[in-house]
């Protein structure tokens, strides 16, 4: 650890351990909610007449919507406090999030999520030394395909 570095070695071993896995089941209803939540009125989201008669014969998701947590996992709050206790700054934003898409998800999907830190990182910003940690979420489907990744960033100060 650099002197005066917020990043300990306890926070480097963190990196890239995986953590439990979260199933999420992808649901027609669920589908519909989010959809109309964001206030995305596509029709393959909505309509399930006319998704069933769509190259994907089915409702699909939202780019980002992976269905509600049925079983196991860790919560962002748990991961938060592992990394407090590890010894990041207790302040925390959220950096944004972004997503890559390889499969399709949509109704009747089952997908299974694991997330590990693939990054912490420090720099002075206007708040002071302030750390960056980088989350990558696989979510695999019912086939074992890898359907999407996400990547999420905490900044603590």
């Amino acid at each position: 650890m650099a002197e005066g570095s917020l990043i300990t070695e306890e926070l480097r071993k963190l990196i890239g351990i995986p953590s439990e896995p979260i199933i999420f089941k992808v649901e027609e209803g669920a589908i519909q909610r989010y959809a109309q939540a964001i206030g995305d009125p596509n029709p393959l989201y909505n309509d399930i007449d006319y998704a069933k008669k769509s190259k994907y014969g089915r409702l699909m998701c939202p780019p980002g919507f992976t269905g509600w947590p049925v079983k196991g996992g860790i919560s962002v709050f748990r991961l938060v406090d592992t990394l407090v206790k590890a010894g990041a700054p207790s302040r925390l934003l959220d950096g944004g999030v972004e997503f890559e898409f390889f499969e399709p998800v949509g109704a009747g999907d089952t997908l299974i999520g694991t997330t590990k830190i693939i990054d912490i990182s420090e720099r002075e910003t206007r708040m002071g030394k302030t750390m960056f940690t980088t989350l990558e979420t696989t979510f695999l489907n019912q086939n074992g395909n890898v359907a999407l990744k996400s990547r999420s960033t905490l900044i603590q100060f």
